[in-house]
């Protein structure tokens, strides 16, 4: 069971949230949604037991509690194979041991009966244990998310952001605790990765919270939703699309309410205003003015806001914007980029895709020379200036700046009201703006990496998954201010949005080439090749 009971959190005298109050019992598939900011992720950790309410209790009871954070959490030494194990010590030591034993037996003379009485014994135990249903479950899980088997070998440290967080995922679903909390779980998931995680969770028998922007997925998990807000945590029941409903129709009637109200009250005070002088309608006035003054009024819904922004192109470019030539590029023994060329022309907008691993966002660090391949060239017009969103561009703010502080150190010449504009186009006005970077939530960080990033002069833009960690409405607003842009773009991204509206051009990353798969404007065609891939 997950509770919270009366929770008010503070911090620095700005009250998150006051007196949230739900219970969520043994089984429940639930969502937390929310505006960003609004403390869900705040609401989790409190759940998990790693912050503590100002006032109020929060917590789980009766069984084990799992927990996926935003933030990537592993032993960078271990292996995936390893780590998957961490929670199971017992089991690890012994599987150890067996393969020790039967890496002495060849050579063990007269201490193999010793050894083959241990190693039985060892067996016996492993089952006990469940060891062998352990086994099945990381098989399972680890595939399911798309890694293959050589990876089980390889450090944690040697996978890329969106596999580090995949590792973290499948952790907790190899545990398999009573209780899980996962807060945005498929922000780095490929689709059959996605779809296979809500397969998994739906045959998931213990309690579970989780917390995502994408309404799809939890249509397909979530059996109610609980909407964390101003007026404290509303419950609904049903998946998210069922709620979306629902909550509409109560903002009507609540709308429709106020109206009626604001209308008795005026006919009221009409009365008072008209007859106010009159001495035989003294009483009736008093009456009614002592009734107005204890009616509690009945506020009209307020319309949540929304991130409305516009990127500006600075400066014209050549006609070819980027060249990659013949690039091939290897992390140890594993080429990622192998003999991969791309022309990149002025005004296109293309996107890479591929799943996670493929070489995506390998390809753009080797466009920004943040990795040098070891062989072919990279060549930038003149006149580009390229501007480069990271997948995990958020984890780079400096949590001891204000919001105000961090955007301005990225703004150049751009002046003290142009810097306001931006962040009040991303919601952060008024005292919002000298909050420290710390005290964000994961999603107004996003907002402040984006504005960050959009304030700088570029006519070029590089972006590794840009709407992950977005809300849906900030999701649709960069989405539009995509489409409208009108300089060039490179894109990694699983975003259908970006692919379906803003993509002239669709490559996909495969076998380390880069390939063409859709021309939307085949007069400005990119020239993209592998010699791997000619005939």
């Amino acid at each position: 069971m997950l509770f919270a009971e009366n929770v008010t959190k503070s911090f620095g005298g700005f009250d998150l949230f006051t007196s949230v109050s739900f219970n969520v019992a043994d089984g429940e598939r639930v969502a937390l949604v929310g505006p960003n900011g609004a403390g869900k992720t705040t609401l989790l950790r409190m759940l998990a037991g790693e912050d503590q309410p100002s006032s109020g209790s929060a917590g789980h009871r009766n069984g084990t509690l799992g927990y996926l954070k935003q933030e990537s959490g592993f032993d960078p030494q271990n292996t995936l194979e390893q780590e998957m194990w961490v929670a199971f010590p017992e089991p690890l030591a012994i599987s150890r041991r067996l393969a020790a034993i039967e890496a002495e037996l060849p050579d063990a003379g007269g201490q193999a009966p010793a050894l083959v009485a241990e190693s039985v014994d060892l067996y016996e135990r492993f089952a006990l244990l469940d060891g062998h249903e352990v086994e099945s479950r990381v098989d399972r899980v680890l595939s399911g998310l798309g890694f293959k088997k050589q990876d089980r070998a390889k450090a944690c440290r040697s996978f890329s952001g969106g596999w580090r967080m995949r590792i973290s995922l499948a952790k907790v679903l190899v545990r398999q605790p009573d209780h899980m909390l996962l807060d945005e779980p498929t922000n780095h998931l490929d689709p059959k990765a996605r779809d296979w995680l809500a397969r998994e969770l739906r045959g998931y028998i213990g309690t579970l919270m989780i917390v995502t922007h994408d309404g799809a997925f939890l249509d397909l998990v979530a059996k109610r939703v609980l909407e964390i807000g101003e007026a404290g945590v509303v419950s609904y029941t049903g998946n998210y699309t069922k709620y979306l409903i629902e909550k509409e129709k109560r903002r009507l009637r609540q709308e429709q309410a106020a109206a009626r109200q604001e209308r008795q009250l005026a006919s009221q005070q009409e009365f008072i205003d008209r007859f106010r002088a009159k001495a035989t309608k003294a009483k009736q006035v008093k009456s009614r003015e002592k009734a107005l003054a204890k009616v509690q009024r009945i506020a009209r819904p307020r319309r949540e806001r929304t991130a409305k922004f516009s990127i500006r192109s600075h400066g014209r470019v050549e006609q070819k914007v980027l060249t990659l030539d013949s690039v091939s590029l290897a992390f140890g023994d594993e080429l990622v980029l192998i003999d991969t060329s791309l022309t990149l022309e002025r005004g296109q907008k293309a996107v890479l895709v591929g799943p996670n691993g493929s070489g995506k966002s390998t390809l753009l660090h080797v466009a920004m020379g943040q990795m040098r391949p070891f062989e072919g060239t990279v060549l930038w017009a003149e006149r580009a200036r390229p501007g480069y969103y990271e997948q995990h561009q958020d984890e780079a703010l400096n949590p001891r700046h204000t919001v105000l502080e961090e955007v301005r150190a990225a703004a150049g010449t751009a002046t003290e009201q142009r810097v306001r504009a931006v962040l009040g186009e991303f919601l952060f006005s008024g005292d919002d703006v000298f909050k420290l970077i710390s005290v964000l939530s994961g999603g107004e960080r996003s907002r402040v990496a984006l504005a960050k990033f959009l304030i700088q002069e570029t006519n070029v833009l590089l972006l590794d998954e840009p709407t992950n960690h977005l809300d849906k409405a900030t999701r649709e607003s960069l989405v539009k201010a995509l489409e409208k842009y009108d300089g060039t773009i490179l894109c990694a991204t699983h975003d259908p949005a970006i692919l379906e509206r803003v993509a002239t051009h669709v490559y996909e990353m495969r076998d380390g080439a880069c390939v063409n798969i859709r021309t939307v404007e085949p007069a400005a065609s990119p020239k993209t090749q592998s010699k791997k891939h000619r005939k």
